[in-house]
């Protein structure tokens, strides 16, 4: 019999089958992975750096492009710690507004992750299931904000505008598409945003249903992902795990609950957890978050509904003045000049602030020297503390393990080579 000897392995750099410009250099005996090396490519913008180079407010688009599946939650943390910087806080109607679209978001984070999981172990189906989905709030996305993914909508002392009371919608038959299938898709379209997410939140219980039906108690499924990437609650915690990768393995940590911002402490939903810390009781959790932020979305479009309310700050300082002032004023002209191209001077100091984006703990750390752009500015990304664990987490599995602890990892590079 052939002696089997240890050799090691080029893992990547492919895109997106790796989430990634990731490589991983393998030390394999057999088909065993002794030791996972991973090498982070070639992304790196220096975005740090880019920010401490520009105004304050000329970075909150930039926010978007470091987690490209968390954006709002990206731009959460960071508004956040201006207005900390600033002493101001957001109207509450803006906080409501805030809540309810990083929950949209955590949806849109992890249907992609879970349709991208599915798809590197074998399971085609869901990947289709979940952009279905992703569609109908990304049009969400694009009502308030005029963008599909970088949306630039969260402003410090509110956000950008209010709630449109009309969804846009399908126009015009084509060779594709009837006048009768244009009408289908405009059902839900014929009245305001709010109705339309509500709408969503309506159908969406059924669409996790239809998820769980293809995977949950799936042979297959199971046998790609329990047992596999076990870490224990204590070495989650000194790994800097944050969001399902810790709840996975059984800690209830969330930041929406135990250091609660925007209007999280006046909502009502649950933290699940795992029990036993493999790939199989993450992708448990994703799941119940599913149900969970469906629940904060429709709490806050009934409270929304009810209590309209400036969604901005009146400060010309820090927000713009509304675009039919600045056609006859001269001063709100000029505010609007000052504002997009000096920006503001926060007081000296130093600030964290953090969210819990759909990946985990998402914090920015920022020195003001008075000037109008950071000193400094440090990014927590949870993806890096995350990365940094695979190669214990891959340790002693099979080569075909890889995958599934990459995808449980949900990584994306933007935010760890930045």
């Amino acid at each position: 019999m052939p002696e089997i000897r240890n050799y090691t392995l080029n893992f990547g750099p492919q895109h997106p089958a790796a989430h990634g410009v990731l490589r991983l250099v393998l030390e394999m005996d057999g088909e065993v992975i002794q030791r996972a090396d991973p090498h982070i490519g070639l992304l790196h913008r220096a975005t740090e750096k880019l920010a401490e180079s520009k105004p304050y407010n000329q970075s909150i688009g930039y926010m978007d492009r470091l987690d490209y599946m968390s954006m709002m939650c990206n731009e959460h943390a960071y508004v956040r710690a201006i207005e900390r910087l600033l002493g101001i806080e957001a109207p509450l109607r803006a906080q409501y507004i805030r809540t309810m679209f990083d929950e949209i978001t955590r949806l849109l984070n992890h249907l992609l992750w879970l349709g991208s999981h599915a798809l590197d172990v074998g399971a085609m189906t869901v990947f289709l299931y979940c952009f279905r989905e992703r569609e109908d709030l990304l049009d969400c996305y694009e009502a308030v904000s005029g963008a599909r993914m970088h949306a630039a909508y969260y402003r410090p002392g509110g956000v950008y505008r209010d709630l449109p009371d009309q969804m846009p919608r399908y126009e015009g038959a084509s060779k594709w598409h009837s006048e009768a299938a244009i009408e289908r898709r405009n059902e839900a379209r014929h009245g305001s945003l709010l109705d339309f997410i509500e709408d969503f939140t309506e159908r969406f219980p059924k669409y996790v249903d239809e998820y769980e039906t293809l995977l949950t108690d799936n042979r297959i499924w199971k046998q790609r992902t329990v047992g596999i990437g076990v870490v224990s609650p204590e070495r989650a915690l000194q790994l800097g795990f944050t969001g399902p990768m810790i709840r996975g393995s059984g800690f209830a940590w969330d930041l929406r609950k135990k250091q609660p911002y925007a209007a999280y402490d006046k909502v009502d939903f649950d933290i699940p957890i795992g029990m036993n810390g493999d790939c199989y009781d993450r992708y448990l959790v994703r799941i119940e978050e599913f149900r969970q932020s469906n629940r904060i979305i429709k709490q806050c479009v009934d409270w929304l509904r009810q209590n309209p309310g400036p969604v901005i700050l009146d400060d010309h300082k820090v927000a713009p003045p509304a675009r039919a002032d600045m056609k006859d004023d001269m001063e709100a002209l000029i505010h609007h000049f000052k504002l997009f191209t000096e920006g503001y001077c926060p007081p000296p100091g130093e600030v964290y602030a953090a969210v819990e984006a759909p990946k985990g703990e998402f914090g920015c750390y920022i020195v003001s020297d008075g000037a109008n752009k950071p000193y400094r500015l440090k990014i927590r990304a949870p993806g890096f503390a995350h990365l940094s664990a695979l190669d214990e987490m891959v340790n002693g599995h099979m080569l075909a393990d890889v995958v599934a602890v990459i995808g449980t990892l949900d990584i994306v590079f933007g935010e760890i080579d930045r």
